[in-house]
């Protein structure tokens, strides 16, 4: 391979070179970052040290994309009541509960969330209930979702929303299962 190139293609040096300082860097950091920690933040408490958030994971609350932190992929969850169907919501009205980004149409929808939580958010952290009542827990499509009495239910796809509202020893089932499921992930 000749100087100043990668794979010979004449591709210049440099547009390696950044990507390599960053790559050491991002090392050396992790390195000094983990060195740093006292004892107290072991592995096995799982903490990091007083005065230090902690970090997420997957079963930190409700189901939500890890990348951006909005659960229900953004949609608002009072508007499945009040619309009768997944509407999304706007940045302007978002909060930070139960370590999720929920996005909400208005404030007065932002504000009934705010006050009872409860109420709105989806059963089973938002993981597809028919699933759940199968064992497992599955992500889902905001957008496939039944109100059965006033609890919200996600699902992946239509046919396990039908299948859930059709069989109401689903409901039970995965009410009775949910505990374990919960249990199961990663934490």
């Amino acid at each position: 391979m000749k100087a100043g190139t990668r794979r010979g293609r004449g591709a210049p040096s440099t547009i390696l070179a950044p990507r390599t300082a960053l790559a050491r860097a991002m090392a050396a950091l992790a390195l000094v970052v983990l060195t740093a920690l006292p004892a107290e933040a072991s592995a096995a408490s799982g903490r990091l040290p007083a005065g230090l958030p902690d970090l997420p994971v997957l079963t930190d609350g409700v189901l939500h994309d890890v990348r951006s932190g909005l659960a229900l992929r953004g949609y608002d969850p009072i508007a499945y009541r009040l619309e009768g169907h997944a509407v999304a919501g706007d940045r302007a009205y978002e909060i930070v509960h139960d370590g999720a980004v929920w996005r909400f149409v208005s404030a007065a929808n932002r504000d009934a969330f705010r006050d009872a939580p409860e109420i709105y958010a989806p059963a089973f952290s938002g993981y597809d209930a028919a699933a759940v009542a199968d064992g497992r827990a599955v992500e889902i499509d905001p957008r496939e979702f039944a109100i059965v009495g006033s609890r919200l239910f996600l699902f992946r796809t239509a046919e396990n929303r039908q299948r859930f509202l059709a069989d109401a020893q689903l409901r039970n089932r995965a009410d009775g299962r949910w505990s374990s499921v919960a249990q199961s992930l990663v934490r």
